[in-house]
């Protein structure tokens, strides 16, 4: 191309120029009177000139596409694809045969070497455009929708990374940007409710919290034949939950000469599921049952249930703990060993009416000489209200769960069990996960036993959560200097392990070995951390779908703790803890009426103000 002379136009950073004047530096007339002083080489030459201003480059028809038809898949120049497409090279047909060629459907190259491109590429680049159009087009009536609140069931394809910043599996979306929200979870949870897509019974926490949410559908071996001890005589008695569905675990006494001997009986699920194979595989990723108010997603398949819960069939297969314990609580022998069992399901409330009656009342009398010497021990006593939160057919139904007897009786002889079970290992030198927790910063004094809501709900905040180890380590909240978890087999994968590991050497053969073992341990504690505040959320998830379905709910509240105006109430017939401001200074303990006045359902928040104090 020719020299750069006053007069010319040129392209200087993707805009037409008009050269002003020539010197050491080019002096340019830009767009909206604008001008700049550059260097040669900061420009492209489009048409020698003359150009008297830059608004003489008016908008010009041409025959584009019989100029492009004519020059595929060769090369040209500007000047003579100018004269091709508008009949004449000027400024204004360079500057728009610029355009074209810039605009890279048909063209693309330097004003000096302009190559026309394939047929088939420029079919694939309009088919392209069209569909970008066309998407387009579709986002645009797709936020019609959203700002109206009408969405179709084509738009889950734009709402899915929605969904994903709601579940926490992305930090972006489109959708929120475009409408200024904050690209939060919560938001995100709330733009789905509006929408539709998702409804307040849809419960985001288990894969939130990157979750398994299927139970296994692994097949599982009949049971083996071997030598099993049998207890069959021995009226057994699996007490539980009336809804519960999955019985693990079962009471016995047995009379003998020196005394009653209490039976644990425990599913035996290590007699079907070995280690590492595909169900050991799939429990391991599970970690334990997930419980949710709406449904339980189990860490084995149906099947082990079917074939192993206690009291399920008229005999069934158990690994069962015999324990004597002396005068003081204190366990004496232990003997564990395969076994059949006949067992009856009961329920706490049937149990709590029996206790008068053999043999729960010697039951209850060994629970009590246990609790006692554990007591003894430092063992921790926190009577908090408790809650059982369910799904029925869509209503959430929220029911007390009283403290009975019958609960303390379980859970003393599961205690028992454990403790039987961590002595065994030790004595025998078989490595097992040992449940350890250590004591508060400021220990209990022997005597300083906590009464009031208040005193519980802050010794709860002082003790420390509990750590699985390969070494035994006394747990402080119970008051043993040895316990495992070795009770629900069918339920928690590391009490899973301690059967696999107690059924090897029951068998004489090695169990698994430190190594192994910590791996199990580290796998599922990395679980269990996810699993419990998944179970936590949902709760409260479920909770306050409870009180949409109760707007004018009315209630008792306790105050359990105070920080200046703020105080923390809990709420016993909701289990739920609120803060809120405290318009007078009322001591610990104090127990008004609280009214809900909202709540926010994605960002798990309730409000309630006091209406009147009790």
């Amino acid at each position: 191309m020719s020299a750069i002379n006053p007069n010319s136009l040129v392209l200087y950073k993707n805009h037409p120029a008009r050269v002003k004047q020539v010197g050491e530096k080019l002096e340019l007339e830009l767009e909206g009177n604008d001008s700049a002083k550059v260097r040669a080489k900061d420009v492209v030459l489009l048409h020698p000139g003359p150009l008297a201003k830059l608004s003489d480059l008016s908008y010009q028809y041409g025959e584009v596409e019989t100029g492009w038809e004519m020059l595929a898949d060769t090369t040209t120049t500007l000047a003579e694809l100018a004269e091709l497409i508008y009949g004449h090279y000027t400024p204004a047909t360079a500057w728009a045969t610029w355009q074209v060629v810039n605009e890279g459907l048909y063209f693309h190259g330097t004003p000096d070497a302009i190559t026309a491109h394939s047929i088939e590429k420029v079919t694939r680049e309009k088919v392209a455009r069209q569909t970008k159009i066309a998407e387009q087009q579709a986002w645009s009536a797709f936020m019609d929708r959203v700002r109206m609140r009408q969405i179709v069931a084509d738009d889950s394809r734009y709402l899915r990374e929605v969904v994903a910043v709601a579940l926490e599996r992305q930090l972006q979306s489109r959708l929120l940007q475009e409408l200024g929200r904050t690209e939060s979870p919560s938001n995100a949870h709330t733009l789905l409710l509006e929408l539709g897509y998702w409804d307040n019974f849809f419960n985001p926490y288990p894969e939130r919290f990157n979750l398994v949410t299927s139970s296994p559908t692994v097949d599982l071996p009949d049971l083996p034949t071997e030598e099993r001890l049998d207890l069959t005589h021995l009226a057994a008695f699996a007490i539980d939950d009336e809804e519960s569905r999955d019985p693990d675990d079962a009471l016995s006494l047995e009379a003998r000469p020196t005394g009653c001997r209490l039976w644990v009986h425990i599913a035996d699920v290590a007699a079907l599921v070995q280690p590492d194979d595909v169900a050991d595989m799939e429990a391991r990723a599970h970690g334990a049952n997930l419980y949710l108010p709406e449904r339980v997603i189990t860490m084995l398949p149906p099947k082990a249930t079917a074939l192993l819960g206690l009291g399920l069939a008229e005999i069934s297969p158990a690994l069962s703990f015999g324990l004597d314990l002396d005068e003081h609580g204190q366990l004496e022998n232990v003997e564990i060993s395969p076994s059949l069992v006949r067992v009856t399901r009961l329920t706490y409330n049937e149990v709590e009416t029996r206790l008068a009656e053999e043999p729960f009342q010697n039951l209850y009398r060994l629970a009590q000489r246990y609790q006692q010497q554990r007591q003894k021990n430092g063992a921790v006593f926190i009577e908090l209200p408790e809650v059982k939160v369910r799904v029925i057919d869509g209503q959430v139904v929220i029911r007390p769960l009283p403290p009975l007897r019958s609960r303390d009786l379980v859970t003393e002889a599961m205690l028992m069990a454990g403790e039987a079970a961590a002595r065994f290992a030790l004595e025998r030198h078989i490595p097992f996960p040992f449940s350890t927790q250590s004591p508060p910063e400021t220990p209990l004094r022997a005597d300083q036993n906590p009464t009031g809501l208040a005193e519980m709900f802050a010794l709860r905040r002082q003790l420390k959560p509990s750590q699985m180890k390969s070494a035994p380590s006394p747990h402080s909240g119970l008051g043993l200097t040895a316990y495992v978890q070795a009770t629900s087999p069918l339920r928690r994968y590391l009490d899973l392990v301690v059967h696999q590991q107690l059924r090897a050497y029951l068998r004489g053969q090695p169990p698994l070995g430190t190594p192994e073992l910590l791996e199990r341990v580290g796998a599922a504690e990395a679980i269990r951390s996810s699993t419990r505040r998944a179970e936590r959320f949902a709760r409260k998830h479920w909770t306050l779908v409870y009180l949409q379905q109760h707007p004018h709910w009315r209630g008792p509240g306790v105050l359990v703790d105070k920080n200046g105006q703020r105080g923390t109430m809990l709420i016993p017939e909701l289990d739920l803890e609120t803060t809120l401001h405290l318009r007078e200074d009322l001591p610990l303990n104090s127990e008004v009426t609280l009214t809900l006045t909202k709540m926010n359902l994605p960002e798990l928040e309730t409000h309630f103000k006091i209406t009147q104090n009790l």
